[in-house]
């Protein structure tokens, strides 16, 4: 007889994945490995609060939806591009990256 295991992952009402009991979204954990090429356990080490069977869970769920996630990293990384054209001051931040490159 097959054994049912609790999953780690819940599912909110508007379709985000959640590590349970940790107030972290899938979608963080895999730009870890994504951006970052972080192991299980050097993303443990960053955020000691979730336990390697969370980051494991959180990793197997990304790779399990790893279309519908990757579209959604896309759609957040248009978003954020979008807003920083939008609220952007081109003067303002080329003065910011001079002081910064005379250090």
């Amino acid at each position: 007889m097959p054994t049912t295991v609790a999953s780690l992952i819940e599912i909110d009402s508007k379709g985000v994945a959640w590590i349970a009991g940790a107030n972290t979204k899938v979608v963080e954990v895999a730009l870890d490995k994504i951006a970052y090429g972080w192991s299980p356990e050097e993303m443990h080490c960053q955020h000691p609060h979730l336990s390697l069977a969370q980051i494991h869970s959180a990793l197997a769920y990304y790779d399990d939806h790893k279309e519908k996630m990757d579209a959604e990293i896309e759609r957040r990384q248009q978003e954020a591009e979008a807003l920083l054209a939008e609220f952007s001051d081109p003067v303002f931040r080329q003065k910011l990256l001079d002081l910064k490159n005379r250090r």
